[in-house]
Protein backbone atom coordinates (compact mmCIF):
# COMPACT_ATOMS: atom_id res chain seq x y z
CA UNK A 1 0.00 0.00 0.00
CA UNK A 2 1.21 3.26 -0.77
CA UNK A 3 2.25 5.34 2.63
CA UNK A 4 -0.83 7.88 2.92
CA UNK A 5 -0.62 11.15 4.67
CA UNK A 6 -2.55 11.06 7.71
CA UNK A 7 -5.27 13.92 6.57
CA UNK A 8 -5.60 11.96 3.34
CA UNK A 9 -7.44 9.25 5.31
CA UNK A 10 -9.74 8.70 7.99
CA UNK A 11 -9.71 6.41 10.82
CA UNK A 12 -13.45 4.49 10.99
CA UNK A 13 -14.64 2.32 13.64
CA UNK A 14 -18.13 1.03 13.83
CA UNK A 15 -19.16 0.04 17.03
CA UNK A 16 -22.36 -2.23 17.91
CA UNK A 17 -23.47 -2.26 21.88
CA UNK A 18 -21.78 -6.12 22.33
CA UNK A 19 -18.71 -5.38 19.76
CA UNK A 20 -16.32 -3.69 17.64
CA UNK A 21 -17.99 -4.37 13.84
CA UNK A 22 -15.24 -2.95 11.80
CA UNK A 23 -11.87 -0.63 12.16
CA UNK A 24 -9.81 0.23 9.74
CA UNK A 25 -8.76 3.15 7.42
CA UNK A 26 -10.79 4.74 4.50
CA UNK A 27 -11.01 6.85 1.77
CA UNK A 28 -14.78 7.44 2.40
CA UNK A 29 -17.69 6.74 4.63
CA UNK A 30 -21.28 7.10 3.25
CA UNK A 31 -24.07 6.80 6.41
CA UNK A 32 -28.21 7.41 6.28
CA UNK A 33 -28.60 10.19 9.11
CA UNK A 34 -31.91 11.40 9.88
CA UNK A 35 -31.41 14.35 7.53
CA UNK A 36 -30.68 12.44 4.79
CA UNK A 37 -27.36 10.40 3.34
CA UNK A 38 -24.09 11.92 4.37
CA UNK A 39 -20.35 11.31 2.37
CA UNK A 40 -17.70 11.63 4.71
CA UNK A 41 -14.36 12.65 2.76
CA UNK A 42 -11.19 13.14 4.98
CA UNK A 43 -10.87 16.58 6.37
CA UNK A 44 -14.40 16.63 7.00
CA UNK A 45 -15.92 19.32 9.76
CA UNK A 46 -16.83 18.32 12.92
CA UNK A 47 -20.36 16.75 12.87
CA UNK A 48 -22.02 14.73 15.54
CA UNK A 49 -25.49 12.98 14.17
CA UNK A 50 -27.99 10.61 14.58
CA UNK A 51 -27.92 7.99 12.07
CA UNK A 52 -31.16 5.55 11.32
CA UNK A 53 -31.87 2.36 10.26
CA UNK A 54 -29.64 1.35 7.14
CA UNK A 55 -26.74 0.88 5.01
CA UNK A 56 -22.95 2.06 5.79
CA UNK A 57 -20.52 2.10 3.08
CA UNK A 58 -17.32 2.07 3.86
CA UNK A 59 -14.53 2.87 0.72
CA UNK A 60 -10.81 1.30 2.47
CA UNK A 61 -7.37 2.76 1.44
CA UNK A 62 -6.94 -0.53 -0.03
CA UNK A 63 -10.00 0.19 -2.38
CA UNK A 64 -12.25 -2.02 -1.28
CA UNK A 65 -15.84 -1.73 -0.46
CA UNK A 66 -17.17 -2.88 3.57
CA UNK A 67 -20.92 -2.78 3.67
CA UNK A 68 -22.75 -2.98 7.11
CA UNK A 69 -26.63 -2.83 7.89
CA UNK A 70 -26.51 -0.74 11.56
CA UNK A 71 -29.46 0.32 13.84
CA UNK A 72 -30.51 3.99 14.62
CA UNK A 73 -27.27 5.45 16.56
CA UNK A 74 -25.15 8.18 16.43
CA UNK A 75 -22.37 9.72 14.12
CA UNK A 76 -19.46 11.41 15.17
CA UNK A 77 -16.43 13.06 12.91
CA UNK A 78 -13.83 15.04 14.13
CA UNK A 79 -10.01 15.41 13.11
CA UNK A 80 -10.53 12.50 10.13
CA UNK A 81 -11.61 10.10 13.11
CA UNK A 82 -15.17 8.56 12.05
CA UNK A 83 -16.96 6.53 14.69
CA UNK A 84 -20.81 5.07 13.88
CA UNK A 85 -22.28 3.67 17.44
CA UNK A 86 -25.50 1.93 16.68
CA UNK A 87 -27.45 -0.90 19.06
CA UNK A 88 -26.55 -3.46 16.35
CA UNK A 89 -24.75 -3.58 13.35
CA UNK A 90 -23.98 -6.57 10.80
CA UNK A 91 -21.37 -6.67 8.27
CA UNK A 92 -22.76 -7.19 4.61
CA UNK A 93 -21.05 -10.99 4.44
CA UNK A 94 -22.40 -11.57 7.60
CA UNK A 95 -25.79 -11.35 7.19
CA UNK A 96 -28.31 -15.02 5.84
CA UNK A 97 -29.78 -12.80 3.29
CA UNK A 98 -32.70 -15.85 3.41
CA UNK A 99 -33.50 -15.12 6.70
CA UNK A 100 -33.58 -11.26 6.52
CA UNK A 101 -36.14 -11.55 3.75
CA UNK A 102 -38.05 -14.36 5.79
CA UNK A 103 -37.65 -11.53 8.92
CA UNK A 104 -38.90 -8.80 6.57
CA UNK A 105 -41.99 -10.83 5.66
CA UNK A 106 -42.74 -11.90 8.98
CA UNK A 107 -42.33 -8.03 10.25
CA UNK A 108 -44.13 -7.00 7.46
CA UNK A 109 -47.18 -9.01 7.76
CA UNK A 110 -47.21 -9.47 11.87
CA UNK A 111 -50.60 -6.61 11.68
CA UNK A 112 -49.14 -4.59 14.42
CA UNK A 113 -48.77 -0.95 13.13
CA UNK A 114 -46.65 0.39 16.31
CA UNK A 115 -42.86 1.86 16.85
CA UNK A 116 -41.42 -1.84 17.53
CA UNK A 117 -43.18 -2.90 14.06
CA UNK A 118 -41.97 -0.58 12.01
CA UNK A 119 -38.48 -0.60 13.22
CA UNK A 120 -38.78 -4.27 12.99
CA UNK A 121 -39.19 -3.62 8.85
CA UNK A 122 -36.96 -1.28 8.71
CA UNK A 123 -34.08 -3.46 10.25
CA UNK A 124 -35.36 -6.01 8.16
CA UNK A 125 -34.86 -4.37 4.65
CA UNK A 126 -31.44 -2.30 5.85
CA UNK A 127 -30.20 -6.36 6.20
CA UNK A 128 -31.37 -7.33 2.87
CA UNK A 129 -30.25 -4.23 1.27
CA UNK A 130 -26.79 -4.20 2.66
CA UNK A 131 -26.46 -8.60 1.75
CA UNK A 132 -27.66 -7.37 -1.76
CA UNK A 133 -25.40 -4.72 -2.51
CA UNK A 134 -22.19 -6.49 -1.26
CA UNK A 135 -23.31 -9.65 -3.73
Amino acid sequence: MADLKTDKVLQVELVAADRLVWSGQATMVIARTTEGDVGILPNHAPLLSSIIEGVVDVQTTDGETWIAAVDAGFLSVADNRVSILSERAEMSHEIDLEKARQDLERAQSSGENDDAAAEAVRRAEARIRAAERAS
